[in-house]
């Protein structure tokens, strides 16, 4: 697995599908095909990057989505 945001293969388990990027300091979470991208703030808590990484494909393209 590479880190999608620096392109790292420093990635370190933390939990049964949590991954830590010991290159870019994010959260990876990997469930089935779906990878959520998270970055850890100060005090802890998770906010989401997903909007940066992962694109959401408009209804009207069905298409798009049988390729996914």
């Amino acid at each position: 697995m590479r880190c999608p945001n620096c392109n790292s293969k420093d990635i370190g388990k933390i939990g049964s599908h949590q991954f830590y990027c010991w290159g870019c300091f994010i959260e990876l979470t990997v469930n089935g095909d779906k990878m959520s991208v998270y970055q850890v703030e100060e005090d802890g808590t998770l906010s989401s990057l997903d909007d940066l990484f992962f694109e959401e494909i408009p209804q009207e393209f069905p298409h798009l989505h049988a390729s996914n």
